[in-house]
């Protein structure tokens, strides 16, 4: 034993573009559920312009993106997902970044979550940068990044949390109380993906 950290698996950190996404979703998934293949969704999406994009360029990295983190999804939450409400889809597209993105879900789970159930009431741009330096031990990729796309990932983070009502404007952690049929969704897998989200539920 030589004392040093193992490597861990590389962090994706193509998080850049879009925030949430939440409303590239609720336009892509139907089509999805109408194709079922991925491939054909992503074509049709790309072909038909369907996210409204203003250039190619532009459609195709949208569609991309959507693409990845609706891929985190089974049927069920393909589904519900088309039924959902304005809170519940963020709620669902919130688990799916954490699932696409393991640094986004860790973060969740560590400093979110955490902060959460020590009552610690606010999140800010620092409680994210303590996080990377942590990580950066076990995740050398991290100290190869320029700190200008560091930020840029720490911003849209940021934004991916206000608009899934999980962080208020001002940088207070908010309760989040799932509906009964997300939780559920959430429950079942191993562990469950409660544990992305400042409640007090089991996770």
């Amino acid at each position: 034993m030589n004392g040093e950290a193992t490597p861990a698996r590389p962090f994706a950190l193509s998080f850049t573009t879009g925030a949430l996404l939440t409303r590239e979703a609720s336009l892509l998934a139907p089509l999805y559920l109408e194709q079922r293949t991925w491939k054909q969704t992503r074509d049709r999406a790309v072909e038909d312009n369907l996210l409204q994009a203003r250039t190619y360029r532009t459609s195709v990295r949208l569609v991309r993106e959507t693409v990845k983190r609706l891929s985190a999804f089974t049927d069920a939450e393909m589904v519900l997902l088309t039924d959902a409400t304005a809170s519940e889809r963020g709620h669902l597209m919130w688990a799916a970044a954490c699932r696409r993105y393991e640094l986004i879900g860790e973060f969740a789970e560590e400093v979110v979550r955490e902060r959460f159930l020590v009552l610690a009431s606010t999140l800010d741009y620092d409680d994210f940068d303590s996080f990377v330096r942590t990580k950066a031990f076990w995740h050398g990729e991290l100290t190869q990044v320029k700190d200008s796309t560091l930020q840029k990932l720490r911003s849209n983070l940021f934004k991916m949390l206000v608009e899934a009502g999980l962080l208020t404007d001002d940088g207070h952690i908010a309760p989040v109380i799932l509906s009964d049929r997300v939780a559920e969704l959430l429950a079942a897998r191993t562990p469950s993906d409660i544990r992305f989200f400042p409640t007090g539920g089991v996770a």
